[in-house]
């Protein structure tokens, strides 16, 4: 799976395949989209976008009224390319009193939409316990693309110090595993969650909460995170491992 740093850098493209131009044109507010690829065959609409690239970069909007009330906002989160294209926008959608009751561990629908505002990719957590305490009630996240068509799972399994999950497919067969650090608060440095192969012998990726400054840390709740995954690593598991990255 190579190198899995973040930093933006050209991506490669094998067999003959010619990208398509890097840059297209702003809309009003000053945001570049990646330029819209054309369809494949058994690829679920919107996913497209997926088969070009091998990183992820999801930057979390700053709400200022959330800062000056302290009541917590519907999250609102751009998911770009390595070139710093918008890939795709996400919008959490929960009611006030779910959002300030639960806090983090607060059920969510997220919706995920591409530069044509098509709904491509829908997360969906349900309301569980994430303590160590309480293996019965763990975390999961059901992934779907298109809405309404589920294309896997993400699932935290019991441990008594280490945050682990497993990723799914849409009839519930294990694929992938993640193990996150012992530590999750750590400062002045990144936190990596490895993407590992099901017997946990082969690296296929990272997802990556990247430390944003003092400040940011300290002050709000806004994340930066990073995905790397192959560039031939099936679409559908690239979507779970977004999901992933949102239940992390």
């Amino acid at each position: 799976a190579g190198n899995y740093g973040f930093q933006a850098q050209p991506m490669g493209f094998s067999g003959g395949f010619v990208p398509p131009p890097v840059q297209s044109q702003p809309t009003m507010d000053g945001t570049i989209w990646m330029p819209i690829p054309p369809s494949i065959p058994n690829c679920p609409p919107g996913l497209e976008y997926l088969t070009q690239i091998d990183q992820i970069l999801i930057h979390q909007q700053l709400e200022v009224l959330e800062i000056v009330t302290g009541f917590e906002e519907n999250n609102k989160y751009e998911l770009k390319n390595a070139l710093g294209q918008r890939v795709y926008f996400a919008a959490e959608d929960t009611d006030c009193l779910t959002r300030n009751c639960c806090g983090p561990s607060r059920p969510f629908t997220v919706r995920i939409t591409d530069n044509l505002g098509r709904e491509v990719i829908r997360l969906h957590r349900p309301l569980r316990c994430s303590a160590c305490c309480c293996p019965c009630c763990l975390q999961e996240l059901e992934v779907q693309a298109p809405p309404g068509t589920t294309v896997g799972y993400v699932v935290q399994n019991w441990h008594v110090c280490l945050p682990k999950f497993t990723i799914q497919d849409e009839k519930r067969k294990d694929i992938l595993k993640i193990n996150g650090p012992c530590v999750v608060c750590r400062c002045c440095e990144d936190i990596h969650f490895e993407v590992m192969s099901l017997d946990e012998t082969c690296p296929v990726g990272r997802i990556s909460k990247q430390w944003t400054g003092i400040v940011r840390e300290m002050f709000t709740d806004t994340d930066n995170f990073g995905i790397s995954f192959p560039m031939d690593l099936d679409v559908k598991m690239k979507a779970v491992m977004i999901g992933a990255c949102f239940l992390i």
